[in-house]
């Protein structure tokens, strides 16, 4: 969530809630043993529902998903209206749980599974040669958070760039937190407890005990992470992505749904 608060605050209105900067639907597969992520870009174009300040839906529009959460009290509301938002995009395909976390929290979550190894899939402008093509770079503290957040508004097609690279620190995040598991599984409850005053979810502590050294064995591969596909266009005052249904409805069936003989 695009917000910088180290403690996570109930919006004081009904529309600043804070927008979902990066959006990832991950999916566990317990036939196969396998993890999926499909990365949303944050300006997909996607029906919104407005709320007023009583919580009733008063109208829906055609808006980038990103904006979604802001339209709630920042907390659970707001994730449940995203919830909600993607789960429609995907054709009401139900959605079993939900965290949403500060941007402060990137640096936190980076450096419990003991920073991040990743190759720098382009130059990052202003950075020096701390950003560069190519270059494996092992992420700590605020150059995590520079890399997973960064992007010039003022270059288009930003948000599909910077979700190119964040693809790629998933990647290496996953690794980094399935051996920081094996080694020690107690590091989850330090991770949990150390995110939880800037996260809000609704997957309990003991959830995600259980869950983790189970994934810490399921395969995730690079074939594993999936971009949204589609297709970025400007509209009148802001960029617009628009999904490419026939693609999109594919890949669904090929994640969600095994072939009968």
């Amino acid at each position: 969530i695009d917000k910088l608060d180290t403690v996570v605050q109930e919006a004081e209105d009904e529309i600043d809630g804070g927008q979902a900067d990066a959006l990832f639907l991950v999916i566990l597969n317990p036939h196969r043993k396998s993890i999926d992520i499909i990365g949303i870009n944050r300006n997909t174009m996607a029906d919104i529902d407005i709320y007023d300040e009583q919580g009733n839906c008063v109208d829906t529009v055609r808006a980038q998903i990103a904006v979604q959460h802001g339209f709630g009290n920042g907390v659970e509301e707001s994730c449940e209206y995203q919830k909600k938002a993607v789960e429609n995009l995907f054709y009401q395909l139900p959605i079993h749980g939900y965290a949403a976390v500060n941007m402060s929290a990137i640096a936190t979550i980076n450096d419990a599974v003991g920073g991040v190894e990743v190759t720098v899939p382009a130059d990052l402008d202003g950075f020096g040669e701390m950003f560069v093509e190519g270059e494996q770079v092992h992420l700590l503290g605020e150059n995590a958070f520079w890399f997973v957040k960064y992007r010039d508004t003022d270059v288009f097609g930003s948000a599909d760039l910077r979700l190119d690279r964040q693809k790629h620190y998933l990647k290496g995040f996953i690794e980094a937190a399935k051996q920081a598991v094996h080694k020690d599984a107690s590091v989850v409850i330090d991770l949990y407890q150390a995110v939880k005053p800037q996260m809000v979810t609704d997957i309990s502590l003991d959830e995600a005990a259980y869950l983790a050294p189970i994934l810490a064995d399921y395969s995730f591969g690079a074939e594993d992470f999936h971009m949204l596909p589609g297709e970025t266009v400007m509209g009148e005052k802001f960029e617009e992505f628009y999904a490419d249904e026939d693609a999109m409805f594919e890949m669904i069936l090929d994640i969600f749904y095994e072939k009968v003989q």
